[in-house]
């Protein structure tokens, strides 16, 4: 297998030709805010991946149809936490803690990774795929130290990916708490269907309000309809009723399949999926939002435990303590089926 080596000098403000085969082409260049991008094509389309900033997903595109949600940004943005640039189709919540967090976590919103400046990042030339690889080295004085690895790769002819993260605790005397989410951000799509091989009754609707939900009276007499029904939303043909967002999780789902499939059909010939194994991602966060300014429909978030903050793990009995020297994967493949 052929490797690129990433240097930041190949970054410009004008499109530039890193490699082009029968199958692939990759571009570089630079947004004005400074963040450097990779565009992957392939004969269905494209992803652009961030290589130095969390290895984001910043845009997916595929037969002409937008992965990603509708939202106010034009272009990521370098900020201290996701925040600053929650413009992206799919990103790394965690990873010392994940989520919302309550007042009484430390961890900024969906963790510590999400806008991480990489240290390396390269490129894997395969017989019939593209992987961007990228590492992250962090450090604290009398704290945390782990290595972490994200990778995407892109298929010959597909308009699937997979999407990987490694990490590696490298204290050799202390655990370090752990909580990972894939962070898919899909575009909501008027009437469709949301269908997945686990049953209804395995979700569940979340009833703490995070700090940034701001509750107004159609909106609790919604939820506790919902609430009510013990169903999940699986067509999504109300969208007065999707702000502020309404939000699922799923039980163990380790209970129920060894490998879990979501999908959202939105047309006769379409349907976005994703699929995981169960073993080190037994929760799935559902999201959907409608307003003017955003508009996303996160069918499935594959992750460790609910995006509530560490704290809330804790309790729930969902931290995962990673031992010193211990190492753990996680794997998900989504995008475009049909």
């Amino acid at each position: 297998m052929k490797r690129i080596t990433l240097a930041h000098a190949m970054f410009k403000d004008k499109y530039w030709e890193l490699y082009k085969d029968d199958n692939f082409k990759i571009e570089t260049y630079t947004y004005s805010t400074g963040v450097e991008a990779l565009k992957i094509s392939n004969n269905r389309g494209y992803l652009t991946v961030l290589p130095y900033y969390g290895l984001i997903i910043w845009d997916a595109v595929f037969d002409g149809i937008k992965l990603k949600e509708k939202d106010g940004f034009t272009e990521p943005h370098y900020g201290k936490q996701i925040a600053d640039t929650y413009g992206a189709f799919e990103f790394t919540s965690g990873l010392l803690g994940n989520g919302n967090p309550a007042p009484d976590d430390t961890h900024v919103q969906h963790g510590e990774f999400a806008t991480a400046h990489m240290d390396h990042s390269f490129i894997e030339l395969g017989e019939d795929t593209i992987t961007v690889k990228s590492d992250y080295e962090y450090i604290k004085g009398f704290g945390d130290h782990y290595h972490a690895t994200p990778s995407v790769t892109i298929h010959k002819s597909s308009g699937l990916f997979d999407i990987r993260q490694h990490v590696k605790n490298l204290s050799k005397c202390n655990p370090m708490t752990l909580q990972y989410m894939c962070h898919l951000c899909y575009a909501y799509k008027n009437n469709a269907t949301l269908t997945s091989n686990i049953p209804d009754n395995a979700f569940m609707l979340r009833t703490s309000i995070p700090a940034h939900v701001h509750p107004t009276p159609t909106w609790i007499k919604f939820t506790d309809e919902l609430k009510k029904s013990g169903k999940p939303i699986t067509n999504l043909d109300d969208p007065n009723n999707y702000n502020p967002e309404i939000v699922f999780f799923t039980k163990d789902l380790r209970d129920y399949v060894k490998e879990a499939e979501f999908r959202m059909k939105f047309d006769k010939d379409h349907e976005f999926l994703t699929r995981f194994d169960t073993k080190n991602l037994p929760i799935v966060t559902r999201w959907i939002l409608y307003n003017a300014d955003q508009q996303v429909a996160a069918f499935a978030l594959p992750g460790t435990s609910t995006p509530e903050g560490r704290n809330a793990a804790k309790k729930a009995g969902t931290l995962i303590m990673l031992k010193p020297q211990e190492t753990i994967d996680f794997h998900v493949i989504t995008g475009l089926e049909k």
